[in-house]
């Protein structure tokens, strides 16, 4: 599906270059980059946060959905990948929600939301709802094997 370069990831602890083991940091740790890459194929800076928790709308949920893009566009508008990868400056920037099931009502909104201002930067936003195995789920495209 997609190909990752052999960039490193920008944050230390909790960083992850592989998701075929347990996706590390979450929500629950906004101030961890979950895993970042180059998509060589799109030619974009990748970056995905991951929530295998369910989606329960309770505030602190939804407060480290907020804090989690907010360290992330952070990270990408304030010079910190200029920074440290300065091959990807000024490349078009995805990111991406990897989840285990649809975000629903309160999650959903601050979603919509969130999109709705960071397509004005020119950042793409994406909901990728995946099954336990890590596949793709219910909603999702682009699998492999799909032209």
């Amino acid at each position: 599906m997609r190909e990752k370069s052999e960039t490193e990831p920008a944050m230390s602890p909790g960083s992850a270059t592989d998701t075929a083991a347990s996706p590390p940091g979450g929500l629950a740790q906004t101030g961890v980059l979950d895993f970042f890459a180059h998509d060589a194929k799109t030619d974009e800076v990748l970056l995905v946060m991951f929530e295998l928790r369910p989606w329960d709308g309770s505030d602190e949920q939804l407060f480290q959905l907020q804090e989690k893009f907010n360290a992330y566009v952070s990270f990408l508008l304030d010079g910190e990948l200029a920074e440290a990868h300065p091959e990807l400056a000024g490349k078009n920037a995805r990111i991406e929600l990897r989840c285990a099931e649809m975000p629903l009502g309160r999650a959903l909104d601050l979603l919509n939301a969130i999109h709705d201002q960071l397509v004005l930067q020119e950042i793409r936003v994406e909901v990728i709802v995946e099954d336990r195995s890590g596949n793709c789920g219910d909603g999702c495209a682009g699998g492999e094997g799909q032209d």
